[in-house]
């Protein structure tokens, strides 16, 4: 079996260091599927530049942006609305919120060894209040074949069956492979949401 090179943070840092890397709106599914949601507290997770913890912010959620890349979350900081988000330089595979803290935990394309990817969600669910909720969206493994841009590591990325012991978790209201249009073509992603039940 191939090993997965480990991702650094000297690397991401070197990527944000040239160029801002996403735009700085939200992903619109993302935007579509927490819009309604009243504002509570919220986790990003692997926030990167923090668009989401900004976005977020800026409709009156109390956010707390985490990422191992310094330099990704400094772009985040000089922002109109930085300082209604809570930077916070870590490894998410380390770092913990208390349980029953947040209502809501975004993890929007975190991709890692699928053993690691589900440890972290897992951990995540458990930051919920009753009734919080996790959105998941990353790019799906079948994007490789039949999709657009994204990792080209099979082992790292997303699919229904790969998040389904963390949906056991959950009351699912979604989890489904979902079509993203870019400049570039359609691209494939996998999205999770549901929410943590009594």
């Amino acid at each position: 079996m191939r090993q997965t090179p480990r991702v650094r943070a000297e690397d991401w840092d070197e990527r944000y260091a040239e160029r801002q890397q996403w735009s700085s709106e939200p992903n619109a599914l993302i935007a579509q599927l927490l819009a309604g949601l009243p504002p509570g507290d919220a986790v990003d997770l692997a926030a990167g530049e923090g668009r989401h913890a900004l976005w977020l912010a800026g409709r009156g959620w109390r956010v707390t942006a985490v990422d191992f890349s310094a330099v990704g979350l400094a772009r985040g900081e000089e922002r109109s609305g930085a300082e209604r988000v809570s930077w916070v330089t870590a490894d998410v595979t380390t770092w913990t919120a208390p349980p029953a803290s947040v209502d809501l935990v975004l993890v929007a394309y975190l991709h890692l060894p699928e053993p690691d990817t589900v440890a972290v969600l897992d951990r995540a669910v458990t930051w919920l209040r009753t009734g919080g909720r996790l959105l998941v969206l990353g790019h799906d493994v079948a994007n490789i074949e039949a999709g657009v841009g994204g990792p080209q590591e099979p082992a790292i990325l997303h699919s229904v069956a790969r998040l389904a012991p963390v949906a056991e978790l959950l009351v699912v209201d979604r989890l489904d492979q979902v079509r993203r249009e870019t400049p570039a073509g359609t691209a494939l992603d996998t999205v999770l949401w549901g929410r943590k039940g009594s």
